[in-house]
């Protein structure tokens, strides 16, 4: 009964990856530095030639994987290589113990660096598809390097650029959820491509599983936190201890979906739901629709102004989680909040006469002004990556 029209909602997901794809190939590549800048406006006119060093690991990723996905096409191989060479020859700190940095300028001068990890979790997973479709193993090397520096300085290991914590260590320490969720994701990349080594990365993967239910997950609360104490009690007396990112649940959700399934745990793929079904529920915004950014676990003021906005990413993963459950357990209702996400995002979201995503709405779901395509933060990553996925998983659905 459903095939009908999921065949129909399928063509409108592969024309936006098309759309989407086409316009950074067309706006934002650095044909004369290598690289991408992602600071576009609505048009894609470039408002910035700052660029982030995320958003080059990013794109080197998505590129490399729409190769692996559909085929490999040379724009889409060009621009993965493009980024990620720029990565190598720019935005490697050497005077740093090989940590990355996170903006540079357009020729590749340094412009911050940031104690936050994400630079070389990104660069490692771009290398690593980028040699699970060329099978240079070049890029294998880099990527395993970089993820060693990368689970290392989240396990212990003194930053080589010395930059301490956000906050003092004696007054107030804790864990983000943002480290196992994403080493989580980098890892099954890793495993995919280096299957030699795969002993290692289900261990890790674990490890990462382990802390995100042990410590972050709160099903009294019905929540998954982002910050919490060391041995993951919840300090709910101040903003952050009581914060909850809605769309960080929600992606961490489908990347312990992924790995239920992998393993054939059951009982993971049931908290895997759960930990989706509570944060759709915080965050769904039942006046305007839409994702609210942050919610609080108490319902006490969010301290972030941008609480209340619609950011473009929660919504891409809300896409997947919810059609990934409904693959899974064939419960209409997922299809239903699959289909009332993407009623949204077709209406606020996506823009016909430009093409790509809108980034940033207000809570009533206009664009803030002037619109923005892209930024220090929005890249070819997140829309790309839902559309392919929710493309691969209609086809699953549709046994096809």
């Amino acid at each position: 009964m459903y095939k009908a029209r999921l065949t129909e909602e399928r063509k409108w997901i592969k024309n936006q990856l098309s759309q989407v794809a086409d316009f950074w190939l067309k706006n934002g590549m650095d044909e004369e530095n290598g690289g991408i800048y992602t600071c576009l406006d609505r048009e894609g006119k470039i408002f910035s030639s700052d660029k982030s060093v995320w958003m080059q690991g990013r794109c080197g990723w998505i590129f490399a994987y729409l190769c692996k996905v559909y085929g490999v096409k040379d724009e889409w191989l060009k621009a993965s290589k493009s980024c990620i060479d720029f990565l190598e020859e720019h935005c490697v700190n050497h005077k740093a113990g090989g940590r990355l940095y996170f903006t540079v300028t357009a020729e590749g001068k340094p412009l911050r660096q940031r104690r936050y990890c994400f630079s070389e979790a990104f660069y490692c997973i771009a290398n690593a598809e980028y040699y699970g479709i060329t099978g240079e193993k070049e890029h294998l090397d880099r990527a395993k390097r970089a993820y060693e520096m990368y689970w290392n300085l989240n396990h212990g290991m003194p930053d080589p650029t010395g930059m301490g914590p956000k906050t003092e260590p004696e007054t107030r320490t804790g864990r983000a959820l943002g480290i196992p969720m994403i080493l989580l994701n980098v890892t099954s990349v890793l495993k995919r491509v280096d299957p030699e080594n795969a002993a290692l990365y289900d261990e890790r993967a674990n490890e990462c599983v382990h802390d995100i239910l042990t410590y972050h997950y709160k099903p009294e609360l019905k929540c998954t936190l982002e910050n919490v104490a060391p041995d993951g009690e919840a300090r709910l007396y101040y903003t952050d201890g009581r914060m909850v990112n809605p769309g960080h649940d929600i992606e961490c959700s489908w990347f312990l979906l992924e790995r239920a399934n992998e393993t054939g745990d059951k009982e993971l793929h049931k908290t895997a739901v759960d930990i989706f079904n509570f944060a759709f529920d915080a965050g769904w915004d039942n006046e305007y629709e839409g994702l609210l950014y942050f919610t609080d676990c108490l319902g006490y003021p969010p301290e972030a102004y941008e609480h209340d906005m619609k950011l473009w990413w929660p919504h891409n993963e809300a896409l997947i989680a919810s059609l990934m459950i409904f693959r899974d357990t064939k419960d209409e209702k997922y299809l239903d909040i699959f289909y009332k996400i993407l009623d949204y995002c077709k209406k606020y979201f996506a823009d016909e006469p430009y093409g790509e995503w809108y980034g940033y709405l207000r809570r009533d779901g206009k664009p803030t002004q002037p619109a923005c395509k892209g930024s220090t933060f929005k890249g070819p990553f997140h829309v790309p990556r839902c559309l392919a996925i929710v493309d691969t998983l209609m086809g699953e659905i549709l046994g096809e």
